[in-house]
């Protein structure tokens, strides 16, 4: 048995030191930060996506992070972004006819760091959303309205703020 524990030990600290996952990443000088409205640009619009991705972008750094919301033009941190696609497609097809759909959103998001204009940065960052092709758009965005939200918050808040 203790040949076994030497043996695996050097392999664990191997796969160990493979990942490194770090938490929310702000330097100490920065104390605040400012969430711009987040504008629907796509092709298609749903009305509701702006307002509340924006919400819960702000809601999620102001529980999750020590910094201060403002809406000054002076904050250290400023985010801006824009959904540029809200695109559907078939995602599954079955005895010739669409069987799944998939809704893919894409947010483009403007980071600015004003203490370190070298960790500024733009990027996109998209998520898809899969349902079945018996119900309407519509009807998957209710159905999935709230993971859409969660996902999207989720994906620009780690770009923004963890190192991994």
């Amino acid at each position: 048995m203790r040949r076994i524990f030497v043996l695996l030990l050097p392999v664990a600290f191997f796969f160990g030191s493979c990942y490194s996952f770090k938490d929310v990443s702000i330097p100490p000088e920065v104390k605040t930060a400012r969430v711009n409205y987040i504008e629907n640009r796509a092709s298609y619009v749903n009305p509701q996506l702006s307002p509340q991705l924006t919400e819960r972008l702000r809601q999620k750094i102001n529980n999750q992070t020590r910094l201060t919301l403002i809406t000054s033009e002076e904050a250290d941190y400023d985010i801006h972004g824009e959904i540029r696609g809200y695109n559907l497609s078939t995602s599954g097809v079955s005895d010739q006819r669409a069987a799944s759909n998939r809704l893919q959103i894409t947010v483009h998001i403007v980071f600015k760091n004003r203490l370190d204009d070298k960790a500024s940065f733009e990027a996109d960052v998209s998520r898809s959303f899969d349902f079945n092709s018996t119900i309407s758009l519509q009807q998957a965005e209710q159905q999935q309205g709230e993971e859409i939200l969660r996902n999207l918050t989720d994906e620009i808040f780690n770009r923004i703020f963890s190192n991994w």
